[in-house]
């Protein structure tokens, strides 16, 4: 009942992940124009055919290869994208032809997605991009099979535990920063055992990640926290494996369990928590996609740290006694390869100066 994320967007940014060049979206100049602008900050320029009324009537493949020839000419890309949007995608436009027709000198991989495709979800988009990517020759049938899982079991966690339930969710920021990074630093500094678990997903990671960028020296030296992280710098697309190494690089503590890739997030969740269940924990800090985390299969306290104001009631009703939202994470990390700040991840540390 409220605004999802659509499949064109995830269609943007799986291309992304893949280390496109060029991505041209077929389409008005104003569809996905937000996403399509973040992704400039990631190196990836985005073009669009600029569909107009006429084209919804009688069509727009001539556009779209001219605008193939114009985004070749100015950038000589390896690796193309063509994005499907409602309107050329209702009105069937043929981006397959016209590909063949612009019989460019490198590889384009086209994507039909468009705002409805398999009744909205984003993750449609996805595994559309997967799929072709898989008939371009550019990733393996194996390793699209296994985001295809990921993707699908992601879909599951929102329908079940996110904001895609069915009903409307008002925003909410959640319980005050400071209050609960000053119960966090205390409990560490009590000697009580605490877990963080990094269970984040792909470039957001690069904010949640600064959650853990302290050092538990500054507040109780014989009192590390317990680390596990969907970190793993052997799974996923290029990109991915990438943001995992350069964080790993960066945290000042070491990691006790990884959980597994950053585009694993709907069952690394799960991973963490067998590793955890044996712990005699006082308190779990959840971060990234917290929903995904068996929170309920817990008797202690905990906190909740997510990206959207819309999954707070949602983390509240799992049984998360405390919840906090961070804004902007997509915006904040695109372009980065190192960790960046994050509000609550500053209140930890001003938490720890305050102690001193």
């Amino acid at each position: 009942m409220h605004p999802r994320p659509s499949p064109i967007a995830a269609s943007l940014y799986t291309l992304r992940d893949m280390n496109v060049d060029v991505i041209v979206m077929h389409g008005p100049n104003g569809c996905c124009f937000r996403t399509a602008r973040l992704l400039e900050s990631d190196g990836v320029r985005v073009l669009t055919t600029a569909m107009a009324e006429n084209d919804f009537i009688l069509g727009a493949s001539q556009k779209l290869e001219e605008t193939l020839i114009k985004a070749y000419d100015m950038f000589e890309p390896n690796l193309m994208g063509v994005v499907g949007t409602c309107a050329s995608m209702i009105i069937g436009e043929d981006l397959k032809e016209a590909i063949a027709n612009a019989d460019l000198p490198c590889t384009v991989i086209p994507v039909e997605s468009h705002g409805g495709s398999g009744e909205g979800d984003n993750t449609v988009g996805a595994i559309m991009v997967l799929e072709s990517a898989v008939e371009c020759d550019v990733i393996p049938q194996n390793e699209a099979n296994r985001q295809i899982q990921m993707l699908e079991k992601a879909t599951d966690v929102e329908k079940t535990r996110g904001m895609a339930q069915g009903k409307y969710i008002k925003p909410n920021f959640g319980d005050s920063k400071e209050k609960v990074a000053k119960i966090v630093v205390n409990y560490i500094n009590d000697g009580k055992k605490v877990a963080f678990v990094h269970n984040a997903k792909k470039e957001t990671s690069y904010l949640f990640a600064d959650i853990i960028n302290f050092d538990y020296n500054d507040i109780n030296k014989d009192n590390k926290p317990i680390i596990v992280a969907n970190l793993d710098e052997n799974i996923g697309l290029p990109r991915i494996k990438s943001h995992a190494k350069n964080i790993t690089k960066e945290l000042p503590m070491d990691i006790d369990c990884i959980t597994g890739g950053l585009d694993e997030y709907p069952v690394t969740a799960n991973v963490a928590a067998d590793y955890l269940k044996d712990k005699d924990l006082d308190l779990i800090v959840v971060f990234g996609v917290p929903h995904a985390f068996p929170i309920e299969d817990f008797d202690v306290e905990s906190v909740a740290i997510t990206d959207g104001p819309r999954l707070v009631e949602p983390l509240r009703d799992l049984g998360y006694t405390h919840v906090v939202a961070e804004l902007d994470a997509h915006s904040k990390t695109l372009g980065t390869e190192e960790i960046v700040f994050s509000d609550f991840g500053g209140m930890i540390r001003a938490a720890i100066e305050w102690l001193e």
